[in-house]
């Protein structure tokens, strides 16, 4: 059964959602606590509810939020993802992809002209194969050098949101002992899955993701830097631009409201299982 997807307001989440919030993560993750859940969920302006369509209950969901940094003189603008899961029985659904994009392009919209980001830190691989599939320009990677301008934007995201662990030398957030961390098996790297270039080159620059560190990635939010698959997947009607291509226009139509956007298609999404603040 595939999932329904819909953003939601932190401030109109009940209590018994925030318990079913904690719980899932809990099932996926060793070392959540209750006090670093709620201080995460604060910190958030939207939820993305992954639920059964007959049932309603929660099957996976994600935190995000608007950061604004000041870099080189400048305010420089990100969407942060934090505490992120989806149940292991429903990896492949494109239902969170499906809002996550509606959201991002909804918020291209409304800050047309400004550097906007994606702010995205990845303890596991499989949320790292995220950026090609959706972007054709993010770092790091494994095929060209990231830039010293976005090098600084990157750097200045992770001290403003992780002043104490960040380590700019590898662009990495260290784990702390006791802290938040998969659970083991939950996210096995293959041989097959080494082979892939990307998948090798987030295990040479996050060696230590088993034990919980996250890689800091950035992706410029444009539309032009979408990919034909993340539109697929979002799942946008087209129009034709001035010059006879097709410029995808998004199906959101109150994008920040928290209203419910339809199922994506068949397309697969994102599998994202190790997000974390």
């Amino acid at each position: 059964m595939r999932l329904q997807g819909k953003l939601t307001r932190v401030d109109d989440l009940s209590f018994d959602r925030r318990e079913a919030m904690l719980a899932l993560l809990r099932r996926h993750f060793d070392g959540v606590t209750r006090r670093d859940f709620a201080r995460d969920l604060a910190e958030k302006q939207w939820v993305i509810e992954l639920v059964e369509p007959e049932s309603g209950a929660l099957r996976g969901f994600s935190t995000q939020c608007l950061l604004d940094v000041p870099v080189a003189g400048r305010i420089v603008r990100a969407l942060f993802s934090g505490d992120t899961i989806v149940d292991r029985d429903h990896w492949g659904d494109p239902a969170l992809s499906h809002v996550w994009g509606n959201l991002a392009l909804a918020l291209i919209d409304a800050h047309a002209g400004q550097e906007l980001y994606w702010y995205l830190i990845s303890q596991g691989y499989r949320t790292y194969r995220f950026l090609p599939l959706f972007f054709r320009e993010f770092y790091p990677r494994y095929d060209c050098p990231t830039p010293t301008a976005l090098r600084d934007v990157l750097d200045a995201l992770g001290r403003h949101k992780y002043p104490r662990d960040y380590d700019a030398a590898h662009g990495v957030i260290h784990h702390r002992p006791g802290g938040c961390r998969l659970r083991g098996g939950v996210s096995v790297i293959t041989a097959g899955r080494r082979r892939d270039p990307h998948v090798q080159f987030f295990i040479e620059r996050n060696p230590g993701h088993s034990a919980g560190d996250e890689l800091c990635c950035l992706a410029p939010l444009t539309r032009e830097n979408f990919t034909s698959a993340a539109y697929r997947v979002i799942r946008l009607a087209s129009s034709r631009d001035r010059s006879g291509g097709d410029r995808p226009t998004a199906v959101m139509n109150r994008p920040l409201a928290g209203v419910d956007p339809p199922l994506a298609g068949e397309a697969r999404g994102w599998q994202p299982v190790g997000l974390k603040q």
